[in-house]
């Protein structure tokens, strides 16, 4: 039992060994295959230079016959390199100037065979003489009849460029129309009267553009109050709020975004700022029209002190999806 295993033992060992040699030998093939390419890559550019210091060589022997001086044999061997160089650099340029001419003249072959094949067709005419028995002459000019829609067909589903093209450019003046309309709009003046409101009113007015922000409304309203109200000497723009028809308007909106929609409040329309009679007795906003009465100019201070008091109890916040074309007083 034990020889069978000492035999066993050796010839693994074996196994191993010539596995090993096999390995070497094939990293010895990749080696020498390497080093062959090497030497040919190298020889190949040996080859070039060899040959054109060569020619420098011969050229400067035949230059300079008999004795020179050591500093002129230099000068003249690096006149003749510097030449060398220059004429195998230009022989470089024509050679590509020729590669790139041939690529365009393939180029513009291969344009024109297309151009050809697309310029191909079948004419009807012809195919009707051949259909008569006759044969065309060489003098009898070749007619192409001309391929267009049906008249008696519908065509409008179809894609035409030519149509795109004029509604487009009618759509784009009807936008340039429309744009100067809103601008010609939004440059008209209105008179904006208003209260400022610390539980009684204190009645102004202030001319504004229909254009402008409930913001900028309120900083000329805030420049013209705040000689008459201490309170509001070291109040700023973000501190006031603006009441109309009992909503509290947001300041980024215009006063041509409430013109333009028809905005309506609780009691009266968004969209007009002259003052009429208070129509919340009314108890239906749909019957008074045009009539509104004053917005109201708060510090937002006063309004958390006394927001569950009427008239501020009322207030709420500005909702353009929320309609108020009918209203019950509560």
């Amino acid at each position: 039992m034990a020889q069978y295993k000492g035999t066993m033992r050796e010839a693994g060992r074996a196994m191993h060994l010539i596995k090993k040699r096999e390995k070497q030998k094939e990293q010895m093939e990749v080696l020498k295959q390497r080093i062959a390419e090497e030497t040919i890559s190298k020889s190949k550019v040996d080859k070039k230079f060899s040959a054109h210091y060569d020619a420098v060589e011969a050229e400067l022997k035949s230059s300079t016959v008999g004795l020179v001086t050591l500093n002129d044999m230099k000068a003249k061997q690096e006149a003749l390199v510097k030449e060398r160089e220059k004429q195998l650099a230009k022989r470089e340029q024509l050679e590509e100037q020729r590669l790139l001419l041939e690529t365009l003249r393939e180029k513009a072959r291969r344009q024109e065979q297309r151009r050809k094949i697309s310029s191909l067709s079948f004419t009807l005419d012809e195919g009707d003489e051949e259909d008569a028995g006759g044969t065309p002459g060489p003098e009898a000019p070749k007619r192409r009849r001309p391929l267009g829609k049906d008249p008696a067909v519908d065509t409008s589903f179809l894609p035409d460029r030519e149509r795109e093209a004029e509604e487009n450019r009618l759509r784009e003046e009807l936008r340039r129309e429309w744009e100067a309309r809103r601008e010609r709009v939004k440059g008209e003046e209105i008179e904006v009267t208003f209260s400022y409101w610390d539980g009684s009113g204190h009645r102004r007015t202030a001319v504004m553009h229909k254009g402008s922000t409930v913001q900028q409304f309120l900083k000329k309203a805030l420049h013209g109050l705040r000689r008459d109200f201490r309170e509001l000497r070291s109040a700023g723009v973000e501190q006031l709020m603006y009441i109309k028809e009992d909503l509290i308007l947001p300041h980024y909106h215009t006063f041509y975004d409430f013109i333009v929609a028809k905005a309506r409040g609780k009691s009266g329309p968004l969209f007009t700022f002259d003052v009429h009679d208070d129509v919340r007795l009314l108890s239906d906003a749909t019957m008074e029209k045009d009539e509104s009465h004053a917005g109201k100019v708060v510090l937002r201070s006063w309004y958390e002190k006394n927001k569950h008091i009427f008239p501020a109890s009322r207030w709420e916040p500005y909702d353009p999806e929320k309609k108020w074309d009918r209203y019950t007083i509560r």
